[in-house]
């Protein structure tokens, strides 16, 4: 069992819960849920677990078995050979769409200013003493305020992001 496999290769690597959790950036009742099986990791932190324990999650996720038979063993491990491609490819793709979407975010802020900066704050000259114009350009000078000093930090958090998505090869 998962829980029991955690435990075991945790102490034969002489690692206490508290030093488990701190590696897994989790606390130590964390690593206790998991192996009292009161609760389980998710297939994020399963490989990190098998990662910390520098073991296989095909070894964290296989049942302790005394004497398995061959047909047997070959069966599970071609299972958790599935079970990690399929990981594998959910975290790829995970990363891929974060990429996209801060990519996504950058053309965004870049479009946004540039209509800014055309627009050059034309309600400057509005009549204010009509209240719905008043109204909206005031949210505009909001809007606008706001977007010049968030948008930098903004764009630059995102370019950082995009180049700590990127596909590495």
């Amino acid at each position: 069992m998962l829980n029991e496999n955690i435990k075991a290769i945790r102490k034969s690597k002489g690692l206490s819960q508290e030093e488990l959790g701190i590696k897994l950036n989790v606390v130590r009742q964390t690593i206790s849920k998991w192996e009292q099986g009161l609760s389980v990791p998710d297939s994020d932190m399963l490989i990190s677990i098998s990662e910390a324990l520098e073991t296989p999650v095909s070894t964290l996720l296989g049942e302790t078995v005394i004497e398995p038979e061959a047909d047997d063993l070959k069966a599970i491990s071609e299972k958790l050979e599935i079970i990690n491609l399929q990981l594998a490819q959910r975290k790829t793709t995970r990363r891929k769409v974060l990429h996209w979407l801060l990519i996504s975010l950058c053309v965004t802020i870049v479009i946004i200013s540039a209509v800014l900066i055309v627009l050059n704050s034309p309600y400057l000259g509005w009549d204010y003493h009509d209240a719905e114009t008043a109204v909206a350009v005031a949210a505009l000078h909001a809007f606008e305020w706001l977007f010049v000093r968030l948008a930098p930090i903004i764009l630059i958090g995102a370019i950082v992001g995009i180049f700590l998505t990127r596909k590495k090869v």
